[in-house]
């Protein structure tokens, strides 16, 4: 309960806090120090906002990708290099049914692969996308010469990221080694992109 005479001073405070969250909460872009990023920066707004604006931290907290990576694809890239553009919902669906509609082009990914990537199949690794709007995806490449001579034997890794946010969802692709992906985030999220489009949505290519 406030004392008497700082009610004014809270509520210009609160005012203040909404406000200098309302940037971060509203788009993929990285609107901070690129130094902190926006889960640190996230973490500092009181968790009562957060949820008031929609939300969760975790959410809300895509990433972008390091400076000159040649192997990471993100909606939070602060310049075009790497730079994706967000999927937006079909006009009149709301987001629970976008979710929904997300659901479903995420399961119908081949487990087997597709345009020679992803052979080694995929699995949720951290889904919270019906519940809070977020998910972790993880995608293992095949055991062809490049696995085999470059990373002990062992399928690569790469992590896809989605962030469902009001009208729109961020992606974030990437590989966990090595400096090129040979162009195997760009089918992956192409071809999720595409299977969005014929669902309505409006979820461009990666060019």
């Amino acid at each position: 309960r406030l004392r008497p005479g700082l009610g004014s001073a809270a509520t210009d405070a609160h005012k203040h806090t909404m406000a200098a969250a309302l940037p971060l909460l509203a788009t993929c872009s990285l609107l901070v120090d690129p130094s902190i990023g926006r889960r640190a920066a996230l973490a500092t707004v009181p968790a009562g906002i957060v949820a008031a604006l929609g939300g969760t931290r975790e959410a809300r907290a895509l990433s972008p990708c390091p400076p000159g990576a040649n192997n990471c694809l993100s909606t939070a890239a602060p310049s075009p290099v790497g730079k994706l553009a967000t999927w937006k919902f079909p006009k009149g669906m709301d987001k629970a049914a976008a979710i929904d509609s997300l659901e479903k082009v995420l399961d119908s990914y081949p487990q087997a692969g597709q345009a020679d990537v992803d052979k080694g199949g995929w699995s949720r690794v951290d889904d919270k996308l019906a519940s809070a709007g977020y998910a972790r995806l993880e995608f293992r490449s095949g055991l062809g010469n490049m696995a085999r001579f470059f990373n002990g034997g062992k399928p690569f890794v790469d992590d896809l990221e989605l962030s469902v946010e009001d009208g729109f969802a961020c992606i974030r692709s990437s590989s966990r080694v090595g400096d090129s992906d040979l162009g195997v985030n760009k089918k992956r999220v192409n071809f999720i992109a595409a299977a969005l489009r014929s669902s309505g949505w409006d979820a461009p290519d990666v060019q």
